[in-house]
């Protein structure tokens, strides 16, 4: 794994439902992230907060909420991530809502079909964010950008990063589901998304579910992690907007990211919908630091 680490702060809420994602970035700082990352014998970089248009907070204007503010955000994202990987360090996108995504992951695979790689994306979230206008009232894009990434979205969104579809749909691993609207099941289906979602966890353990998430990679795959902070349980992870209960519990999720790191072949990673206005002492600031250092080779495991 690169050794060579940036922070890229994105603090806004522009495609979410509710305020305080905006937030997140602070948060994960005052919970220590750079010198705990750093504790582990990486070079961390912060590279402070992007700065984007401010949130309008106006109501969907043809099936979209602040579409031109979520462009310009995503298009500030995938700037930064890929001037990052292209000087050969490892970005974190420190969220902000996960709309963020979609500039975050088109960047890495702009990054990828430059540098001839193959891609991997792990999506560990609550919820498939496979959604269109057509499905969803609340024209919030926090729940599209898989969607647009595939390219089923608005042209200026699917646009971003100068390919589209961005990625294929075959390239994704949704994990720890357990939310999806009827329409954005039939679509996630019809697309032909591999969606390991709770009940497959519960069925089959977070162990055989991330051998067949992590399955088939090689030296050269770069492995990207979407982590949305609602992945986890309320009971873990209270401070995000968007919690469904029945999530996995913090010791599966330790499981999910040491598994990530033992592989190796992590190279970028989101952290998302983080909401300290929701939060209590900023624990589930501290919840999400701790797993995202197990992603750095921190091991409760007493093997030799």
């Amino acid at each position: 794994m690169n050794k060579r680490v940036s922070l890229i702060g994105a603090p806004t809420d522009i495609g979410a439902g509710s305020r305080g994602a905006s937030m997140g970035p602070e948060a994960l700082r005052v919970a220590n992230i750079g010198p705990i990352l750093q504790s582990h014998g990486l070079e961390v970089i912060d590279r402070g907060n992007l700065s984007g248009p401010a949130n309008p907070w106006q109501t969907p204007v043809e099936g979209y909420r602040h579409l031109a503010e979520v462009v310009e955000w995503n298009r500030l994202v995938h700037e930064a991530v890929h001037a990052e990987l292209k000087g050969g360090r490892l970005p974190i996108l420190l969220g902000g809502d996960h709309c963020l995504g979609l500039g975050s992951i088109s960047a890495v695979a702009r990054h990828c079909r430059e540098a001839g790689k193959k891609l991997r994306v792990l999506w560990l979230d609550a919820h498939a964010d496979f959604n269109t206008s057509d499905l969803t009232p609340s024209g919030n894009i926090h729940g599209m950008p898989v969607a647009c990434l595939c390219g089923y979205g608005p042209k200026e969104l699917v646009e971003i990063g100068g390919h589209v579809p961005a990625v294929s749909p075959k390239w994704i691993r949704q994990i720890g589901i357990r939310s999806v609207d009827a329409g954005e099941k039939r679509l996630v289906h019809e697309a032909g998304l591999e969606v390991f979602d709770m009940r497959y966890i519960d069925e089959m353990g977070m162990r055989h579910t991330m051998e067949l998430a992590l399955a088939t990679l090689d030296a050269n795959t770069h492995l990207h992690v979407s982590f949305d902070v609602d992945f986890l349980d309320p009971d873990v992870a209270p401070g995000v907007a968007t919690t469904v209960k029945g999530g996995p519990t913090y010791r599966e999720a330790q499981l999910c990211m040491e598994m990530i790191a033992d592989c190796g072949a992590m190279a970028s990673l989101d952290v998302m919908e983080l909401n300290p206005a929701l939060d209590v002492r900023n624990a589930t600031a501290h919840v999400a630091v701790d797993l995202i250092e197990s992603l750095f080779g921190k091991s409760t495991l007493m093997r030799a």
